[in-house]
């Protein structure tokens, strides 16, 4: 290969490079973005606030407790109780085991289970006078360590308030003589309309006599 044709061949190369760098010039003048170039509007950010009221779904009602002990199934309770029996003995006399036994526990005093070891948080209900009644068993199956924090029971609780209106009711049977569930209250009476117009003052004045 000569000179001449050599020289063709990198004159060929060099003129592609100036092309495809004339033709990126090109394409970032015609799209560049205008910036800076007269006033603007800056919408407003919608508030989180806003957003999250917007999403936020009403609270559900909560049934009282009472209510649901009225209708609770002590034989779904027996089923859901099952997960208790590693660590607990229903049986009447029955012993302790890794946490107290269960039987009469409806009623009895806090922490008092004869020949358990108990964690300092129960030791404080103990002391304080408070007895395992079903408002106090359903908060602490609910969430133990919320109820006790310290506790030894290493268990998350049972979230669905029916389960454990359930449990209850089993734990009732658990005894020789079962505790009552507390009566629902009874709903209160509507308030008489104390703005209703007295007879006499609704009724037209009479016209007085002529003389």
């Amino acid at each position: 290969m000569d000179s001449f044709e050599l020289n063709k061949i990198i004159g060929a190369i060099l003129g592609t490079l100036l092309f495809v760098m004339g033709v990126g010039f090109l394409a970032e003048a015609i799209y560049h973005p205008i910036e800076g170039r007269g006033p603007g509007y800056a919408l407003p950010e919608p508030a989180e606030t806003a957003a999250a009221d917007a999403d936020a779904a009403p609270a559900a009602p909560v049934t009282p407790l009472p209510v649901l002990l009225a209708s609770a199934d002590a034989s779904a309770g027996e089923s859901a109780a099952r997960k208790c029996l590693s660590c607990h003995n229903v049986v009447k006399d029955g012993t302790n085991k890794q946490g107290p036994a269960l039987w009469g526990i409806v009623g009895r005093l806090e922490g008092a289970h004869e020949g358990f070891a108990y964690s300092d948080a129960l030791k404080a209900h103990n002391a304080a006078g408070d007895v395992w009644s079903y408002e106090n068993l359903d908060h602490f199956l609910a969430s133990p360590k919320t109820y006790a924090p310290g506790t030894k029971m290493a268990f998350a609780g049972v979230k669905d308030p029916v389960e454990r209106a359930n449990i209850l009711a089993y734990l009732q049977t658990l005894a020789d003589a079962p505790v009552p569930f507390p009566a629902p209250e009874a709903a209160p009476a509507p308030a008489a309309d104390a703005a209703a117009p007295a007879a006499d003052a609704a009724a037209p004045a009479a016209e007085a006599p002529k003389t």
